[in-house]
């Protein structure tokens, strides 16, 4: 009896030590939105975190769309956020500043002396705001140009086009029939079109990229980075009026057709099928993109296009970033910097490129074998890369509170514009309009 008392003595002691083990553990709860592919490399990099130490465990949870992370944080009310680091979109930068809910990263990278210049600058610059690192550039992407190689050679077009004009140009000679013949030839039965020459998608995300390629800015104040933005440029500057101008000429043109709304996944599938020959996505579709279409035909990529010839601009990150929440307890925000350590290392960063197609944000993360192995098989990933690094810091990108409702009024009065409801002179002025509204009903309410 006594041998049996002893044994369950010893047995309680175990699971009580296992559980203070345990309970030592710091909890950081992660918030992500990305599905598919790109959760899945997510919760692995989160698995191998947690396997690598024991001293803190991450809970990885799936928050759906990013508007709907922000909503929920939004619910949850200062003093009660659930989670101690948030994964949010690029355009969202501005409001999560303002909302008081985090620490600038800033904080811990001069705490723990963590070396900045690794990451692609960039990408960096635009979270550094007011001269601080605000968020850690996560999957980040700018837009490129996918075009059916194999076609473009049967076509005998040899040069990419750097400008809209240019697709439209060549649109014809890509566009088919039921029959075969191309839009450029006798015979061509423009009623009954297998594969268009372009297809097009209205995307707020591609607005702000040609604002950008033109040098333009897209609000006041120094794109909104010198002091909060009080009102939208892309009217005085003409850069909305030239952007609706080449709406109309696509429009216009029998051999592309408008397929999407407020993202690219119809564009993308319409390629992936050959039922186009080109559309306009993020890099983060690129491994996607390559998978899909397997050896159905060769896929090129080139710069995201320019609107008029003698555009000098580039183009900035799109995606997301890891945002660290001011919670009150040192031992989780401290971790929480541990965590997000971790998933910009250079091999988690190769790993993750060569997953998703999003940028490798560490620089280091390119003399890898991973990396190497993935340019060497899919050079067209290095078309993301120097596109990146051809654009000079002056075009990193605007800053603007209410950035997601601009987006949308963007595509709405673009959708009018397409469809001939509006002029482009008409659609500027609307655009305009409902932009400067929300910007002043957001400034008076919160500064």
């Amino acid at each position: 009896m006594k041998k049996l008392f002893a044994l369950a003595l010893a047995l309680i002691m175990v699971l009580s030590i296992g559980s203070a083990l345990a309970d030592d553990k710091t909890t950081v709860t992660f918030w992500y939105s990305l599905s598919g592919t790109n959760a899945e490399t997510i919760v692995k990099i989160v698995d191998a975190f947690n396997a690598s130490q024991d001293k803190i465990f991450v809970d990885a949870q799936y928050q759906g769309e990013y508007d709907d992370a922000i909503n929920k944080l939004k619910a949850a009310g200062m003093g009660q956020l659930p989670c101690d680091i948030v994964h949010s979109y690029e355009i969202g930068t501005r409001f999560i500043i303002d909302s008081g809910w985090i620490v600038p990263i800033q904080e811990y990278i001069d705490k723990d002396g963590w070396d900045t210049s690794v990451i692609e600058p960039n990408l960096l610059a635009y979270y550094t705001v007011d001269g601080r690192i605000n968020s850690m550039p996560f999957n980040c992407s700018t837009p490129l140009l996918y075009y059916n190689k194999t076609a473009f050679d049967e076509a005998g077009i040899e040069e990419v086009p750097t400008t809209v004009d240019g697709i439209l140009e060549i649109a014809a000679k890509l566009t088919l029939d039921k029959n075969g013949k191309h839009g450029d030839e006798e015979g061509f039965d423009k009623d009954n079109i297998e594969r268009y020459g372009f297809v097009f998608s209205n995307y707020g995300w591609f607005f702000e990229q040609w604002t950008g390629k033109m040098g333009r800015e897209y609000v006041n104040n120094g794109n909104g980075r010198e002091s909060y933005a009080t009102q939208v440029m892309f009217g005085e500057n003409g850069a909305a009026l030239d952007i609706f101008n080449m709406w109309k000429k696509i429009a216009d043109c029998p051999y592309t057709t408008y397929i999407d709304r407020g993202g690219t996944s119809n564009a993308r599938a319409a390629f992936c099928s050959g039922s186009t020959a080109i559309f306009l996505a993020s890099t983060a579709n690129l491994a996607g993109v390559l998978s899909n279409v397997g050896d159905n035909f060769e896929v090129g990529t080139a710069f995201f296009p320019y609107v008029n010839p003698d555009d000098k601009g580039g183009v900035s990150t799109g995606g997301g970033t890891l945002w660290m929440i001011n919670s009150g307890d040192e031992a989780k925000m401290a971790a929480s910097f541990e965590f997000i350590k971790f998933c910009v290392n250079p091999e988690n960063q190769a790993t993750w490129n060569a997953a998703t197609g999003y940028f490798p944000i560490n620089v280091k993360a390119q003399e890898t074998e991973t990396f190497k192995a993935n340019i060497e098989k899919y050079p067209q990933f290095e078309v993301a890369l120097d596109q990146l690094h051809a654009s000079g810091p002056e075009y990193v990108g605007s800053l603007l509170s209410v950035f997601p409702e601009v987006r949308q009024y963007v595509e709405e009065v673009t959708e009018k514009v397409y469809n001939g409801e509006y002029t482009p002179e008409k659609g500027v002025e609307e655009l305009v309009k409902l932009a400067n509204d929300a910007i002043e009903n957001y400034n008076m309410a919160n500064y």
